[in-house]
């Protein structure tokens, strides 16, 4: 019986570490901040209903000297290297962000990029952000960003994996080694060694434009899945600077659901045995029980006359 005793007290305290101890630890050693709800409260709402049709026209005129659509088949005036060594990054495509992004960030995006990214701290008269605010055509910018929106909307995809979100969003700052992905694109299959070095060459021409540009070298997202809570990317994507002032990372104004999608992407390259794992938990917890009341009952035979 005595034995017994001694397993529960091993139980109690094990299971009062587990679920007990350690949350409240880490609870309090994670920084404690709002939860996000992507509604992007410190935007006003913008109720115009746009025309994809005059957006259309607008896009092109607006947007395309740096954007190209590849959906629309419309490629950016300036060219790739010329983009990357001016503004240190490159002008992301458009086709898909009208489902990537929320509706009303993406106008406020276009009306004011800077602000509506958070980072006026970081981009001044010194350091000058490469997007700049919408001047319109007309004396109603606010109708005109409604119909770019509503045009960018038309053209995007219903739908989108993690992966293509990944891409879209994130690539051009962040790569993802266990993926092959890097900031500019896909790793190829290289034929030759100098196919090779000539692509780490250009890769590296391009981090090097990206830290100057950001202010420090964006990481590697292959592993942070394991570093950090689910709660805690979601908070942190919805906005980066509730958790680390005048951070370079911007406020991206991706929707929830794909936010989540992201997440699920990150788990799958950085912890891909996670649901395996925790099918396989609960198994071996029984196999334990099972195998700790069998023993017990083998003792007890044992020294049962004793």
């Amino acid at each position: 019986m005595r034995e017994l005793k001694i397993l529960g007290i091993v139980f109690f305290f094990s299971l009062l570490t587990y679920w007990g101890v350690e949350p409240y630890a880490l609870s309090k050693m994670e920084q404690h901040v709002a939860p996000a709800n992507f509604k992007f409260d410190d935007l006003k709402p913008i109720n115009y209903k746009g025309n994809p049709n005059v957006g259309r026209s607008l896009t092109v005129e607006k947007c395309t000297g740096c954007h190209s659509i590849k959906v629309a088949k419309i490629t950016a005036s300036m060219p790739e290297n010329l983009a990357i060594t001016t503004f240190g990054i490159t002008p992301p495509d458009l086709s898909d962000a009208g489902y990537l992004y929320d509706a009303k960030f993406l106008k406020h995006f276009i009306l004011n990029p800077a602000h509506t990214f958070l980072t006026e701290k970081k981009f001044g008269p010194a350091h000058i952000f490469p997007m700049p605010p919408y001047y319109g055509t007309s004396k109603n910018k606010k109708q005109e960003v409604s119909d770019i929106v509503a045009y960018l909307q038309s053209i995007a995809p219903k739908k989108l994996t993690g992966r293509k979100i990944f891409i879209s969003s994130c690539e051009r700052c962040h790569s993802m080694k266990y993926d092959k992905l890097t900031q500019l694109g896909k790793l190829p299959d290289f034929k030759t060694k100098t196919a090779k070095l000539a692509f780490e060459l250009k890769l590296s021409k391009y981090q090097d434009h990206l830290k100057k540009y950001l202010g420090i070298a964006p990481s590697d997202l292959s592993m942070i899945i394991r570093a950090k809570s689910h709660e805690y990317l979601v908070n942190f994507i919805d906005n980066p600077q509730k958790f680390i002032k005048n951070t370079s990372m911007p406020r991206v104004g991706l929707k929830k659901e794909n936010v989540e999608k992201v997440i699920k992407y990150f788990e799958k390259i950085g912890d891909s045995k996670k649901a395996q794992r925790e099918t396989l938990t609960p198994k071996i917890i029984g196999f334990l029980i099972i195998l700790t009341l069998l023993a017990y009952l083998w003792k007890s035979k044992l020294w049962k006359d004793l």
